[in-house]
């Protein structure tokens, strides 16, 4: 055999075709097993331009089922993107739980390009590397298997397919006047490259697999090596006991001394009706103004309402939003996760719900569920909701780095108050609709709750995201606290940004 047909390997040509579809067989085996067993899979393939991103990908897809995957191919984030976190779109498109994700670029290029134009400066580099470090440590610990791949090239060799390109009616357009730009800076983005790896390329829990892709039939041949052998040992490890949690780590949890707590509320509180008929209109008339300022600076608000059933989260709602401009707010009703949202990671149904720069999303109820109903009626792990309080601080850190105002609300009745409110719903026609067994059982674990909220607030009333407990028996009292909170909150934005 004539050395100019062995590959580097010292493989011939036709022995590596031969293994290289000896994996991909194995490798549709190990889509259906993970199908199966309900294991998302989540893969990332970078690399510098004409690195061989599209081929690789084309190799590892054509043994898969097509109706189990999806690829997504990442440009430049549009002006809807660019309105929100820069996460936010990835969250979108991760995998629910029997499906795979392939990404032909993804989060990383938007932070290589970033460092490279001087767009972000090295404090936001940090925090964008971290909100990035703590995206995939959440969908891995939801039980997403990641894995990254940089394709390696050199920059004659770059060159080289970029003439090819060019040179070729059918491809010249995939030269833009950006790739070349990028290819002008190659030793720039070598440089880029190297930092994301020393923020990102974590051996115990995300690991890059770096590719030298010169040969992509070699390339293609380790790619599917790496696909096969992770997939392969994530199977046997579902395979085991109690699977969805082997390996999972609990870091040490947040606990913030200065939380508010439901035992020291004042309920006695009270506001009567002509001072607050005058007041509520001063509150909501500053609001409306509060909210085009909102647009005009283009500063997103998400304000989260949790409390008690009958607390009178709805009418407080409705005060606050009475004046705004109904375009640019919307409330979130948040009940018990559908069957599609059950299949994704529990904050992915969240994310997509952030509103964009200058909007207002109200929760009604929220996230929060995961250490509240969640917790109390065993629906998940005591592993899920205690590292759900590091999750929960972490999304609402990458929503401040976004420049949010978020306000958190608990709204606070005492049972004789809860079990009035009970009755009168009970006993009107008109109200009877909003009662419903699940509250009655709700009340007899009002303990239980209590103990779970005290707790939310301990390990989740961060410094920039902190807590504010609605002393609710008197709704009048209840309502304007909470646009003075918001107000408050709003106006601090406003004034750091002058």
């Amino acid at each position: 055999m004539s050395q100019d047909i062995l590959t580097e390997t010292g493989k011939s040509k036709k022995g590596l075709r031969r293994q290289i579809e000896e994996r991909g067989r194995e490798l549709a085996y190990l889509q259906r097993k993970c199908r199966e067993l309900g294991i998302p899979v989540l893969v990332v393939v970078e690399g510098l331009s004409a690195a061989g991103k599209g081929t690789i990908i084309n190799q590892m897809i054509q043994p898969l089922d097509p109706r189990g995957f999806k690829v997504s191919c990442i440009a430049s984030p549009n002006r809807d993107e660019q309105l929100r976190p820069f996460l936010w779109r990835f969250w979108r498109r991760t995998p629910s739980a029997n499906r795979m994700a392939i990404f032909d670029r993804s989060w990383y290029r938007n932070l290589l390009d970033a460092e490279i134009s001087g767009e972000l400066s090295e404090s936001d580099l940090r925090k964008a590397y971290a909100d990035v470090r703590a995206f995939e440590r959440q969908l891995r610990d939801g039980g997403t298997t990641i894995l990254k791949f940089f394709l390696r090239i050199t920059k004659k060799e770059q060159a080289a397919r970029l003439a090819a390109l060019q040179g070729n009616p059918a491809t010249a357009w995939r030269v833009s006047d950006a790739v070349l730009a990028r290819h002008a800076r190659y030793k720039d983005y070598q440089k880029a490259v190297d930092h994301m790896f020393e923020e990102t390329d974590l051996e115990e829990e995300a690991p890059w697999r770096r590719i030298d892709s010169k040969n992509l039939r070699n390339a293609t041949f380790e790619a599917l090596g790496y696909l096969v052998d992770a997939l392969r040992k994530r199977v046997e490890q579902c395979k085991a006991a109690n699977p969805l949690f082997e390996g999972k780590r609990l870091t040490e949890l947040s606990c913030f001394s200065d939380a508010p707590s439901l035992k020291k509320s004042d309920l006695s509180l009270r506001l009567e009706k002509e001072a607050y008929r005058e007041i509520i209109e001063a509150r909501q008339s500053r609001i409306q103004e509060l909210h085009n300022e909102l647009y005009r600076l283009r500063i997103p608000l998400v304000i989260v309402y949790e409390g008690w059933d009958a607390s009178g989260k709805g009418g407080n709602i409705r005060r606050l939003t009475e004046q705004m401009d109904p375009r640019g707010y919307e409330v979130i009703p948040v009940s018990a996760p559908n069957d599609v949202e059950k299949a994704h990671h529990y904050l992915w149904r969240f994310w997509r719900e952030f509103p964009k720069a200058g909007h207002v999303t109200i929760f009604d109820r929220s996230w929060y569920g995961r250490v509240l109903v969640e917790r109390v009626e065993g629906f998940c792990s005591e592993a899920d909701w205690k590292q759900a309080y590091n999750e929960i601080n972490e999304m609402e850190e990458n929503f401040r780095h976004f420049g949010t105002v978020l306000v958190k609300f608990w709204v606070h009745i005492d049972k004789e108050e809860q079990l009035r409110r009970f009755q009168a719903r009970e006993a009107s026609s008109h109200k009877r609709w909003k009662l419903h067994e699940e509250d009655w059982r709700n009340r007899e674990k009002w303990d239980l709750y209590e103990s779970a909220v005290e707790e939310m607030f301990l390990r989740t009333h961060a410094p920039k995201a902190p807590w504010t407990v609605i002393e609710g028996n008197c709704k009048r009292h209840a309502r304007v606290k909470a646009l003075d909170v918001v107000i408050d909150a709003i106006e601090k934005k406003i004034k750091s940004l002058e």
